[in-house]
């Protein structure tokens, strides 16, 4: 066999090949060179051809160390997940949506080889006794099932995290008028939620925001999955640890969060809420925490009240205890949303305006960024969400009545007054289910302020 010979797509590499580059890199470290390379083929017997030996060195480096076939996918720039399915599909997702990759894997077989692969370089295993993993591999989280808990064949789903060095400037842009409004809250030593639904953007936004800390703050950060790696000089990563054969070892969310108390944290950060861990988190925001922060799943601000209190009841706390416990801890619910490639303005300009109007999608709707910013109080003893504002149709903040209210303090924390200055009022709006119509104003965008 001839590797020279393969085209730039072929990515199958002799056996022989492979277990010698694996022996090498092994007994050094993982490192790869071109060298080794020729070493290894000359063992191996195969011949390479000297214009292709680049190109095989980078596809050993992926097969071993990397994402194999699915690494020049990831590194696509804004591509946000890869994603195969049980029939060897290989599927990307970014700002257009889903979209099919002329790639297809050539059985299950080697899904499931890179499967287990990756969630062993996570440090977990990956076999029919754990069919299920998570893990995180250098900037990818990897998620993988195996059958017969995935009916179809194996299926991995690569999220590409945001750079570490990501910061609420260069996420929202500058002229954004959510960058004054975050930063004060941060500033403020609030404590807030960033809420939202499956790749919406939330541990990015969360990462930003933790930059925005300042520097003489110490970090403690409690996750399922390493993900969280804010720009921050003083930041320390706690992660949660699977049991062993017998079940023994494991080191759950909960069971951080009460370590982290005790390791003098500035801000306690817990990277996604989701369970019995939420009762330690809200006392340690209710005996002196401030400034915590974290996310949760959830589709709208109006739906966060009622998934604190399906998590306190995990954790043994009663709908009142999880109300109290809430409402004196978070002050603010940071809503994100999922950008939608099919969402289109609406035309008002004829035929020709309509023709412009579908080629192109709304300015909220392009990216990925805060939607919403909700307050939660106790209201009639029921938890709530407080709608403070929205990014309108036109990308600019709509503000409700309650928020010069609850968002005046933050003027003492850098919000600038403009951010406040209300343009003209509006009819009262059309609240979402669950929550309450409240009267509509315009933010004077901080970019149009005199």
């Amino acid at each position: 066999m001839n590797i020279g010979e393969s085209g730039p797509g072929d990515r199958h590499l002799d056996e022989r090949l492979l277990e010698e580059v694996r022996t090498r890199a092994l007994a050094q470290s993982g490192r790869i060179t071109g060298a080794d390379v020729a070493e290894a083929v000359r063992a191996s017997g195969l011949v390479v051809g000297s214009g292709s030996t680049a190109r095989v060195v980078r596809i050993l480096q992926e097969e071993l160390t990397g994402l194999g076939p699915l690494q020049r996918y990831a590194e696509r720039p804004g591509v946000t997940d890869v994603l195969v399915d049980g029939d060897g599909a290989v599927w990307l997702d970014g700002p257009e949506g889903l979209d099919r990759a002329e790639y297809r894997f050539p059985d299950a077989e080697a899904v499931r080889r890179l499967a287990v692969r990756l969630v062993a370089a996570g440090g977990r295993r990956l076999d029919e006794a754990e069919p299920c993993g998570d893990v995180v591999v250098g900037p990818y989280r990897v998620h993988a099932v195996l059958p017969p808990v995935a009916t179809g064949g194996p299926v991995i789903s690569v999220r590409v995290r945001a750079p570490n060095t990501v910061h609420l400037e260069g996420l929202l842009g500058r002229d954004s008028p959510w960058l004054p409004l975050l930063r004060s809250i941060v500033s403020a030593r609030t404590n807030f939620l960033v809420s939202g639904g499956t790749g919406s953007g939330k541990t990015t936004l969360l990462s930003a925001m933790l930059a925005a800390a300042p520097h003489g703050e110490r970090l403690i950060i409690v996750e399922d999955s390493h993900e969280l790696a804010p720009d921050h000089p003083h930041v320390v990563n706690l992660q949660c640890r699977a049991g062993n054969v017998e079940g023994a070892g494991a080191v759950t969310l909960d069971e951080l969060v009460r370590q982290s108390l005790r390791m003098r944290p500035d801000r306690l950060v817990v990277g996604e809420c989701r369970g019995a861990e939420l009762r330690d988190f809200l006392a340690a925001m209710n005996t002196g925490h401030d400034g915590a922060g974290g996310t949760l799943h959830a589709s709208s601000p109006g739906a966060v009240p009622a998934r604190l209190v399906a998590m306190g009841a995990l954790a043994g706390l009663g709908p009142e205890a999880t109300a109290l416990q809430a409402a004196s801890a978070v002050d603010f619910v940071v809503h994100m949303r999922r950008p939608r490639s099919t969402e289109r303005p609406a035309a008002t300009g004829g035929p020709a305006a309509d023709r412009a109007a579908a080629g192109r999608t709304t300015p909220a709707a392009s990216r990925r960024g805060p939607e919403a910013l909700a307050a939660i109080e106790l209201q009639g003893g029921a938890l709530t969400a407080v709608p403070l504002a929205r990014t309108g149709a036109d990308g600019r903040l709509e503000l409700s009545a309650e928020a010069p209210r609850l968002l005046g303090p933050l003027l003492e924390h850098g919000l600038p007054t403009e951010v406040l200055r209300v343009e003209r009022a509006d009819e009262p709006s059309e609240a979402p289910a669950g929550e309450r119509a409240v009267p509509r104003h315009r933010f004077k965008p901080v970019r149009d302020a005199a």
